[in-house]
């Protein structure tokens, strides 16, 4: 099966267009019966410049009253058919609840595909793995039955997937699916930790912060100092979700085999989206032969009234663009809200480079999170340290005309000096990004960065405020306003004053 899907995705490198002109034609005839396919005309479109003329570009809020109707039971709205089980979405850019339709065929054609394929690429580029020797320890999320209806069911995208997989799979997969559905992120964590103790793990899935927090619990519990001690066949880590920078110097601190592999992912309750097929390229293939059609508006036309919005065969490397997607979950011309950056156009490969509302551009700067994971990068290089979680926002102009951007840094690792910490990652941005650089140029317009050390789980202490601990939730890296480090920061104080109070 997986020789066979091997030669396929060679398709990727010579027929790109024709891949993804092949799968607009079949989402457009699949639908052109729902209510949105009759509506915007599927049935009378031959190309794709008639799917720019009769659909709009949408955001959630332009969907989400079909929504609400798919989920309260109607069928053939935005999808054929009744839609069952809804992705809810993680909210790092707001507190507003986001339920993404999930559909069988959505299901089958990108969700199960999406993991079907990582497996085929790393057996690919690993022919000699002893994968299925073992067993598979995924984490993932919960349901959230509060939020279910008579007519639809709502979780998180890894539960959904956990529900919804072959029986079968259960024989290899771990924890029991009673412990992989907890809500609850600390019982949890105990559970996986003590069901996975004793077993032949040979290849792990999940969120690297997340994971880290459970594999450090295995590990407390076995009194071992490594975990290739615990599992001596541990062989790849497929991870997502949040970039892997800021926890490779901890994953390679936590397991020192030479045989430990790492393969990143881009699965979204959305859709699946990419893998990384090269083990010595960062950069992610786009996956174009799944239910997904791609466009792409280019970050320098955001604010415009009229973007040059372009098909796959349009992009341009080295520019950053916001996606778009239609897909079999029923979203249409939806933009996703991340951004991407094209390292190839022969294949098309990717780097994530951050969200649509996850950037600081304040004062001019345009500050995006790939800037920051480089910067961030660079400075640990320098210093040693390494870093768990960050945020950062701007301080906006004082009486004086003065501004900055303030960073909030949990460190697993704390530099021997936070000025020098920082003075390197201001150094970096100006490096990566010329519009930061201008701004920061002789301190006229942005002061030197502020850096704030964030106490030991104050990150997670947020999180759980906020009913957002485990799972896919993601703390917000990069904000425009303020709302967020506020918070943070007051949590932060309120510590230390306790901590003041005890002495």
């Amino acid at each position: 099966m997986f020789v066979a899907r091997q030669r396929e995705l060679e398709r990727y490198h010579h027929e790109a267009e024709q891949l993804q002109r092949e799968s607009l034609r079949r989402l457009l005839h699949m639908a052109r019966f729902t209510e949105y396919g009759r509506n915007h005309l599927f049935g009378e479109m031959r190309n794709y410049d008639d799917f720019v003329k009769h659909v709009p570009v949408n955001t959630y809020e332009e969907l989400k009253d079909d929504i609400d109707r798919m989920r309260h039971g109607e069928k053939d709205i935005l999808w054929p058919g009744r839609v069952k089980w809804y992705a809810k979405s993680s909210g790092t850019t707001n507190d507003k609840s986001k339920f993404i339709p999930v559909s069988e065929d959505g299901l089958k054609d990108t969700h199960y595909r999406g993991g079907q394929d990582a497996v085929a690429y790393y057996l690919r580029n690993h022919p000699k793995s002893r994968l299925f020797d073992g067993r598979a320890l995924i984490l993932g999320g919960s349901h959230s039955p509060n939020y279910n209806l008579p007519h639809s069911l709502v979780g998180d995208l890894s539960a959904i997937l956990i529900e919804n997989i072959n029986p079968l799979a259960n024989l290899v997969r771990v924890p029991k699916k009673s412990t992989a559905l907890i809500s609850d992120f600390e019982v949890k964590r105990e559970r996986i930790a003590r069901e996975t103790l004793n077993k032949n793990i040979t290849n792990i899935s999940g969120v690297p912060s997340w994971m880290l927090s459970v594999l450090t619990r295995v590990m407390e519990l076995s009194g071992k100092q490594h975990l290739e001690e615990v599992w001596p066949n541990l062989e790849v880590f497929f991870h997502g979700g949040v970039a892997f920078t800021p926890y490779r110097s901890q994953y390679a601190q936590l397991i020192t085999s030479p045989n430990m592999h790492y393969m990143e992912t881009y699965n979204a309750s959305e859709g699946f989206f990419g893998l990384q097929d090269d083990p010595l390229d960062a950069s992610m293939m786009l996956m174009i032969d799944y239910g997904v059609f791609y466009e792409f508006l280019p970050m320098d036309e955001w604010e415009s009234e009229s973007p040059h919005i372009v098909p796959l065969w349009g992009v341009e490397k080295d520019k950053n663009y916001a996606i778009i997607i239609s897909t079999s979950n029923g979203l249409w011309r939806y933009l996703l809200g991340d951004t991407v950056r094209f390292t190839s156009t022969n294949p098309y490969k990717f780097v994530i480079t951050g969200r649509t509302k996850s950037f600081i551009n304040a004062f001019g700067e345009e500050l995006i999170v790939d800037n920051a994971e480089q910067g961030l990068h660079y400075a640990c290089l320098k210093t040693g340290a390494e870093v768990s979680e960050y945020t950062a926002a701007p301080i906006f102009m004082d009486e004086q005309a003065k501004c900055r951007h303030q960073w909030l840094i949990e460190f697993a690792k704390e530099p021997a000096a936070l000025e020098q910490f920082a003075q390197l990652l201001d150094q970096r941005l100006q490096e990566l990004n010329s519009d930061y650089e201008a701004k920061r140029f002789k301190d006229i317009t942005l002061q030197p960065l502020q850096l704030i050390k964030a106490r030991k789980g104050l990150f997670n202490e947020w999180l759980k405020m906020r009913g957002k601990l485990g799972g896919q939730h993601k703390v917000p890296r990069l904000s425009n306003s303020r709302e967020h480090i506020t918070t943070l920061l007051q949590l932060n104080d309120n510590a230390t004053d306790e901590h003041l109070d005890k002495q």
